[in-house]
């Protein structure tokens, strides 16, 4: 189920906890999969337990302790599991707050965030000692276009689509990145989205 539903069917029934994830792209698995999170929030802390299958076809369940969260990871990157489904904790609040909290969140990713051309969200995780974002605009690569992918000129943290930008302009942009970051700060970039394929 894609996040914005889930948050908006949340919403409706009084259950408050998931606000800030009802603005994240993606669906309820790939979240509790990455512990996606946004605004001081993280599934690690509302997912109470998750049931998957194995690459053995065995169906498995695990308590939220079981399931090795830390910053955009859980288990199930390792392992391989496909997340079936998943309980979250949540708490009974005002429908009103709820709405409010979301929709001001809502507001600070539009005004932030280049939600009006098509990205994968944030691209590169945060560093251990750095923000991403602030790191490549400091290596003056805001703006920077191989094909039709762009590091967003408006967040610095996305690469954006500006015309029919490939999976190659994609790569060949972050790898770019990776490098010229590395080169002068001797940081090094970890890319958040996933590549799966050849």
């Amino acid at each position: 189920m894609k996040l914005g539903i889930l948050g908006l069917n949340l919403q409706k029934e009084g259950l408050t906890g998931f606000e800030f994830a009802a603005g994240i792209p993606g669906s309820l698995g790939g979240a509790v999969r990455m512990n996606a999170g946004a605004y001081g929030g993280e599934f690690s802390n509302i997912v109470e337990k998750v049931t998957c299958i194995t690459k053995q076809g065995t169906i498995k369940e695990y308590s939220n302790e079981e399931l090795e969260y830390s910053y955009r990871h859980s288990r199930f990157v390792d392992t391989g599991e496909i997340i079936l489904n998943a309980t979250l904790k949540l708490e009974k609040g005002n429908k009103e707050e709820i709405k409010s909290k979301m929709d001001e969140l809502m507001i600070a990713r539009r005004t932030k965030q280049p939600l009006e051309l098509p990205s994968a969200g944030s691209t590169f995780k945060r560093g251990k000692d750095f923000y991403a974002s602030k790191i490549i605009e400091e290596a003056g690569l805001k703006g920077y276009t191989i094909g039709g992918a762009q590091v967003s000129e408006k967040h610095s943290g996305f690469v954006v689509n500006i015309g029919n930008a490939t999976a190659k302009d994609v790569l060949d942009l972050t790898n770019y990145m990776k490098k010229v970051v590395y080169e002068k700060f001797e940081k090094q970039l970890e890319l958040e989205v996933e590549i799966v394929g050849e």
